[in-house]
C-alpha cells in the first residue's frame, strides 16, 4: 500500500523566491511543471492532472490536508486529458473545482519538495515521503522537522480548510 506523508504551509512569495534560490543552490535536480487539476464531486478525492509531461488519474483515501493518506494512481498520454474528462463527466462526475498551477519539484535527502504557485490560491510548499503504514508516522516527524529547519511555520488544517472552502465557492472567478 502506497501512503503520501505530506506536510505543507501557505509561504509569501519572498519566502517562495528564497526557497527556490536555496534550493536551486545546493545543485540539486528539479524539474519545473505546469498543471492543471480537476477535482470531481465524489466521496472520495478524485482528480485528473494534466502536466507538461503526462495525463494521471489520482484518488486519495482520507480526509483532504490530512497528514498521511492511502494513494492510487494511473498514468496516460497528456493528449488523454480531455477523454479522460469526458469520461468521468459523461459517468456522472462533475467538476467540483479546477487548479491551475506551476510546480518547481526537488529531491532533497529523500523528500520530495514542491514549491507551487496556484493561481489564485497562493504559494505553498509541500514536502512529501511515500512512505508505508508502519513508518507514516515517524516520516510525519521527519517531514516536520525539516519545515522548521527551513523557518516555515506548518499552516494549521484548519487554515487550509478555510481557504480550500473559500476557493472552492469562488474558483471559477480566481482562475
Amino acid at each position: 500500500m502506497k501512503i503520501e506523508v505530506e506536510v505543507r504551509s501557505f509561504i509569501s512569495e519572498q519566502k517562495y523566491n528564497e526557497l527556490l534560490d536555496f534550493f536551486k543552490g545546493l545543485n540539486l535536480p528539479f524539474t519545473e511543471d505546469f498543471q492543471e487539476t480537476y477535482y470531481f464531486d465524489e466521496r472520495g478525492d478524485l482528480r485528473i492532472y494534466k502536466t507538461n509531461k503526462h495525463s494521471l488519474v489520482l484518488f486519495k483515501k482520507g480526509k483532504l490536508h490530512d497528514f498521511s493518506r492511502e494513494e492510487i494512481e494511473a498514468k496516460f498520454k497528456r493528449e488523454d486529458f480531455e477523454k479522460l474528462e469526458k469520461i468521468f463527466t459523461a459517468a456522472g462526475y462533475g467538476v467540483k473545482v479546477k487548479w491551475i498551477r506551476k510546480r518547481i519539484e526537488f529531491k532533497w535527502e529523500n523528500i520530495n519538495i514542491c514549491l507551487d504557485n496556484t493561481k489564485g490560491y497562493g504559494h505553498i510548499i509541500e514536502l512529501e515521503i511515500m512512505s508505508n503504514e508502519e513508518n507514516k508516522e515517524k516520516n510525519l516527524e521527519i517531514l516536520k522537522q525539516k519545515l522548521q529547519e527551513l523557518n516555515i511555520p506548518l499552516t494549521p488544517r484548519e487554515e487550509f480548510d478555510k481557504k480550500y472552502d473559500f476557493y472552492l465557492k469562488n474558483w471559477q472567478n480566481l482562475i
